[in-house]
């Protein structure tokens, strides 16, 4: 079998991260008065992230990102968006808009997507101090990187001391090209980052695949993460 799978579930998954990112703080101690404040993305992004702020005992928020899919295939993403605005397209020599229109039509749908899941998470996210904290970015894994990775630029914008891309899995590949983005991004300010993955396994076909459960996260499950932590 190629894939095997890795994780029994993405709370498993969020228990082994919580133990190696424990053990990152204690090989490499941070400031004691840096606030941390865990970021899911939602919605799978929630049950990894919620075991991580438990074991640090700090807050759990959201920030929502979506993909930009093409106008005449829906399941092929062409960058990704965030509810605020941030934008990260790929490399466009494997696909088109025509006419241009297209771009920007596809971009709104999902900006207005990632605004609508947003509108559903923000009245049960707690209010947080983001200045100068280290934010911990959570998905239930990375494939093709675009929305954690956009994800980043808006997370700068706060002001942190520190952004930690944190997942269980990702292709090999994707870890130097996470690294590079955030130097791409981060280069001006005084925020330092760090990737943390689980595995990087050589046969990626898909997340879901490196888990033996993984069903989609309704809306009213992930809302419950949320609502414990409150």
């Amino acid at each position: 079998m190629i894939n095997a799978p890795l994780f029994q579930d993405r709370t498993q998954a969020g228990e082994k991260l919580a133990a190696l990112i424990q053990a990152e703080l204690m090989q490499h101690p941070v400031d004691a008065t840096c606030n941390k404040i865990v970021y899911a993305l939602p919605r799978g992004g929630l049950p990894v992230a919620s075991p991580i702020a438990n074991a640090l005992s700090c807050p759990l928020t959201v920030l929502v990102s979506k993909k930009i899919t093409h106008p005449n295939n829906p399941e092929l993403a062409v960058g990704a968006v965030t509810a605020s605005g941030e934008v990260l397209w790929m490399e466009q020599k494997t696909f088109s808009f025509r006419p241009e229109r297209w771009r920007e039509q596809a971009m709104e749908t999902a900006i207005d997507k990632a605004k609508s899941l947003e509108s559903q998470f923000l009245p049960f996210c707690p209010e947080v101090n983001h200045q100068g904290a280290i934010l911990i970015l959570v998905d239930d894994g990375i494939a093709t990187g675009m929305t954690i990775a956009v994800a980043v630029k808006a997370l700068a914008k706060l002001e942190p001391a520190q952004i930690w891309l944190v997942a269980p899995l990702a292709p090999p590949s994707m870890i130097p090209w996470l690294q590079e983005w955030c130097d791409s991004i981060l280069h001006d300010s005084k925020i330092n980052h760090r990737v943390i993955v689980l595995a990087t396994p050589e046969q990626f076909v898909s997340v879901s695949s490196f888990y033996f459960k993984f069903p989609q996260v309704p809306t009213s499950e992930a809302l419950e993460y949320l609502k414990v932590k409150s």
